[in-house]
């Protein structure tokens, strides 16, 4: 692990993309912005995401690394969050993965999302610091394909947990034009993914708690 503070660097270029990274250690001080087997098989993987923290090793206890997918939308703020207060423990390392997209050919202007993107990062970034100190946290913010840059950052950083924000299906848009974007990327990512990976989404203030879909359980309601 790096030495405690926070710092910016430049991911390797071999990769094919432009990328940056924040990241906050334990000691730093920021100033924060604002079923059988169905259901057997989900039981399994949250104490499957526990015991990577009790598990002990020659007197070493063994951390986890959480990767969450983050944009500007509410429900990658709650998946976050979620992630924060619910699978992550002292001494993990939380990481929240930022995909800007490839500018179109042809255009030399970055795009309106591309520029923000390292405020939106960092400012997500203090939230969750500020929130659970005892856990690192790391922004990174990269350039590239969706799923092609969610699973070559699954493999190299050696993610455990991937959390991926579900938003409310609509049932008109459903029916005119099928699964939106982000559905078809979530279960893309469950079904395709080297980690455990779990597809969050809040219920509405009149229901509560979580709706919670991995290869095992869809739509797994969470009292929470």
């Amino acid at each position: 692990m790096p030495s405690s503070g926070s710092f910016l660097r430049q991911l390797s270029g071999k990769e094919g993309c432009q990328s940056t990274s924040k990241r906050w250690g334990r000691n730093n001080r920021f100033n924060g912005s604002g079923g059988e087997s169905c259901v057997g098989g989900y039981e399994a993987s949250l104490k499957q995401m526990e015991g990577l923290n009790m598990h002990e090793n020659g007197g070493l206890v063994m951390r986890k690394r959480v990767m969450v997918v983050v944009d500007q939308s509410s429900h990658s703020k709650h998946a976050m969050m979620w992630a924060l207060t619910h699978v992550t423990n002292k001494g993990d390392m939380l990481t929240l993965l930022h995909i800007v997209p490839p500018p179109h050919r042809g255009s030399e202007r970055p795009s309106e999302s591309s520029s923000c993107s390292p405020y939106l990062a960092s400012s997500l970034g203090s939230l969750c610091k500020a929130c659970k100190p005892e856990v690192e946290v790391e922004a990174l913010v990269i350039q590239g394909p969706k799923l092609g840059t969610v699973m070559s950052q699954v493999t190299k950083l050696e993610v455990s947990v991937l959390v991926l924000g579900q938003k409310k299906p609509s049932p008109l848009i459903n029916c005119l034009c099928g699964s939106s974007s982000t559905e078809k990327f979530v279960e893309q990512c469950i079904n395709n993914v080297e980690c455990l990976t779990i597809g969050v989404r809040k219920q509405s203030q009149g229901i509560g708690g979580y709706l919670i879909s991995t290869r095992w359980q869809k739509n797994f309601w969470l009292l929470a």
